[in-house]
């Protein structure tokens, strides 16, 4: 059955009504929190909201609602406490393409006039119907990062010097491994043929330059929770007896029946096999932390294909 947005058990007009209750009054969350000294953010997955809080430091208060590493975004039934935190929110940060519709409902009902609301897909230009996975695409991830720091000194001007500090601390230090990697894999393995589960791959895929060869229409099946052709599933098999790909990359969180038959089709054929998710995990590490380990494993599975 074709992955969607499941109507959610608590109607927006509820959601609003609860956050509507809150001590927050319309339009009081405006600027930075004066007695803290601190910019209330809310982001709709963990994976924005660990940037959003390494981007803030001791100048922002980030609270991320999707943190379970088994919950799906996609799917996900926001709660009247989702709600009551939009509304009180300074800046809020959706990834939108179709992702996390939720979201985006939550936020246009609970709507505060001078709030902040990023949307990663209108930032970078993808649009519904697009690929949905921008944190795994580098350039995407810096876009978020300016944005989410102009977003800050916007709402706190009094601090925009240290938010620079911050971004710069981020994109030089926290995330150098990350992006060394990246070009490691690049420079390395560029043009190397690899199979994958679905689309959550694609764009770290094209950030290495690695051949992605599985048919699109397989790998958008897999990540909407459709059911993949036959002869899809053919080619796929053929690309792992004949050894056209030399690693395959599956995401671990949606483990289908039919990836996890080619995934056993691949360890049996020798091809090295690696994960990625599709949230930080485990649910409390970093951005950075998350990232490198997956990149590292993919390195050591291209190296040990090599």
């Amino acid at each position: 059955m074709k992955r969607q947005l499941l109507a959610t058990s608590i109607a927006i007009g509820t959601l609003l009504a609860a956050s509507a209750c809150a001590t927050t009054a319309p339009g009081s969350s405006t600027k930075a929190d004066e007695s803290k000294g601190t910019v209330k953010v809310v982001a709709a997955e963990n994976f924005w909201g660990s940037l959003a809080t390494q981007l803030g430091g001791d100048h922002a208060d980030v609270q991320s609602i999707i943190t379970n590493p088994a919950s799906d975004p996609h799917d996900y039934e926001p709660t009247s406490t989702d709600a009551t935190a939009i509304h009180g929110a300074q800046m809020v940060i959706i990834n939108g393409v179709g992702y996390d519709a939720w979201a985006s409902k939550l936020a246009t009902a609970n709507a505060v006039k001078s709030r902040i609301d990023l949307t990663v897909g209108d930032l970078v230009g993808v649009a519904p119907g697009g690929n949905p996975h921008r944190w795994y695409d580098p350039d995407n991830v810096r876009t978020v990062i300016d944005a989410i720091t102009a977003g800050y000194q916007k709402l706190d001007p009094a601090d925009a010097a240290y938010f620079d500090t911050q971004r710069s601390t981020v994109l030089n230090t926290n995330l150098k491994q990350y992006f060394d990697l990246i070009n490691q894999i690049k420079t390395g393995y560029s043009g190397v043929p690899v199979g994958a589960s679905e689309s959550i791959f694609a764009p770290l895929a094209t950030a290495t330059g690695l051949d992605l060869v599985t048919p699109a229409s397989f790998l958008d099946a897999i990540s909407e929770g459709g059911e993949p052709t036959a002869a899809d599933k053919v080619t796929i098999d053929t690309q792992i007896k004949d050894k056209q790909i030399r690693v395959y990359v599956y995401n671990r969180q949606n483990a289908t029946p039919d990836v996890q038959a080619q995934v056993n089709e691949a360890k049996a054929a020798g091809i090295p096999v690696t994960t990625i998710t599709e949230t930080l995990t485990p649910a409390g590490a970093s951005f950075q932390d998350w990232q490198v380990a997956q990149l590292k494993a993919l390195l050591a599975a291209l190296t040990e294909a090599k």
